[in-house]
């Protein structure tokens, strides 16, 4: 057993106190917390410290792995230049971590750094952990926009690398909780933030880990939360083992959440393989999901699958679909979610086909195949992809945004011949003026243009 045990810890600079100066008193539970964490770290006399962290380099399709022979950093950024660290890697682990990565087929390596400095993700906790008397080789890895289950299997292959080199490792967790638990904090307030909170420091306190692989997705974007994906990597680290949780602390001050908790691995739990146990709750949910789908998502299901399998368009409708479809022209979108991201989106405006029903199956294929942003679906994708079709209603020119509604109104911003689109209802856009700049870039309309609205209803189907 290499991996001796696991931590979580939050990344306030305030923390520290060349930089807090005097308002780090207002977490002192968080410092206390992080002291002895940093002291039952230190008592497993680590040989090499894997921390995963936010704040260095992130990619959607990629999990960076630092590279080089070590990094040096400064908490210049927060006032503080004359609090530095420097670190050395360990390049054989990680050079065996990502061998076995892929030999998973997990995307991950050293390419692309941009900035070598140390993250103060990366920073903090390692701070606290010199203090304790822990100097050791460190690996710095970063999240990616992964499923859940992606960073799971990822800290299996962390533990299986250093299982493999006989490395005393811990796994340090660096990750804040929500950003929206107060109307004066810096991110403001969501309802969602406490509500996430609650969940993930529960999780924490017993030791759910399963937990932290299937948190809602909408939940955990309205959360503005930054540390889940460090946290499954962590769990993934303990596939397979008994822990021993310790929650030592949670505040939120500041707006932040922050959570202080040690895991010890205490022997071998194979009930606490919880890849298995997510990809079947995942089975069932998307079944359960397909089973209750309208006949606009199975007609945009069935075209993209027509397409990803045989790579040819529907020659002919189905039959029995509803009036609406067949005896009515109007734009749709089609919109593909996989692992609560999104996965591809095109659409019309306007009427392009005969009917309803021959927009979607237009675009269905357009958004597993044309979507700029992603690469085209694959055919072991198909299984997990979740849709959604927009019925676009009329739109109507309007005078002011006090016209719009994100709830129930898209937008089209217009420039000329540019123009720009946002559907209404979609997660992540709160406001009104977040609504019309979103459209008004996808237009590629600068916000010193003079430009034109028109609002639009839609009829979702899911």
């Amino acid at each position: 057993m290499s991996i001796t045990g696991t931590v979580i810890v939050p990344h306030p600079p305030i923390i520290i106190p060349t930089v807090g100066c005097g308002r780090e008193s207002e977490v002192q539970a968080t410092i206390d917390a992080y002291h002895a964490a940093a002291k039952q770290v230190a008592a497993w006399k680590p040989e090499v410290l894997i921390v995963t962290s936010p704040h260095t380099v992130m990619y959607a399709d990629y999990f960076h792995i630092s590279p080089g022979k070590g990094a040096s950093g400064d908490m210049s950024a927060f006032g503080a230049p004359q609090t530095k660290l420097e670190v050395l890697y360990d390049t054989e682990l990680r050079q065996e971590l990502i061998r076995r990565a892929e030999e998973a087929n997990i995307q991950a390596g050293t390419l692309g750094e941009k900035e070598p400095s140390l993250d103060h993700g990366t920073f903090l906790p390692l701070y606290f952990l010199r203090e304790a008397g822990v100097d050791c080789l460190i690996l710095r890895i970063g999240l990616s926009g992964f499923s859940p289950l992606e960073h799971y299997r990822l800290g299996q292959c962390i533990a299986q690398a250093a299982e493999a080199l006989d490395r005393r490792a811990v796994l340090v967790a660096s990750g804040d909780l929500s950003h929206k638990l107060k109307d004066d904090g810096p991110y403001g307030y969501a309802p969602e933030g406490p509500v996430f909170d609650r969940r993930v420091i529960q999780a924490m306190a017993e030791g759910d880990f399963l937990q932290f692989l299937t948190m809602d997705a909408s939940l955990c974007e309205r959360a503005a939360e930054c540390g889940l994906r460090s946290f499954q990597i962590m769990a993934g680290a303990l596939d397979g083992l008994a822990v021993k949780p310790e929650l030592l602390s949670y505040e939120g001050t500041f707006g932040v959440g922050y959570g202080v908790a040690v895991f010890t691995a205490t022997g071998s739990d194979e009930s606490r393989r919880f890849a298995a146990q997510c990809e079947e709750l995942e089975r069932v949910r998307l079944a359960e999901r397909k089973a209750a789908e309208d006949p606009w998502v199975q007609l945009a299901r069935l075209s993209l699958e027509t397409y990803v399998k045989a790579g040819k368009h529907l020659e002919c409708l189905p039959d029995g679909l509803p009036a609406d479809m067949t005896e009515r022209a109007a734009g749709a979108f089609v919109s593909l979610h996989a692992h609560g991201q999104l996965r591809g989106c095109i659409g019309t405006t306007g009427p392009t086909t005969a009917n309803v029903a021959w927009e979607i199956v237009q675009n269905a294929v357009s958004a597993c195949s044309r979507d700029p942003r992603f690469p085209p679906v694959r055919a072991d994708e198909l299984d997990s992809l979740e849709y959604s079709v927009d019925v676009l209603g009329e739109p109507e020119p309007i005078d002011s945004p006090d016209q719009l509604d994100i709830k129930r109104y898209g937008v089209i911003v217009s420039c000329g011949n540019r123009r720009g689109l946002l559907l209404p209802d979609l997660e992540g856009v709160d406001t009104v003026e977040q609504q019309i700049d979103i459209a008004r870039q996808k237009g590629g309309i600068s916000a010193r243009e003079h430009y034109a609205l028109e609002r639009f209803e839609v009829v979702r189907h899911t």
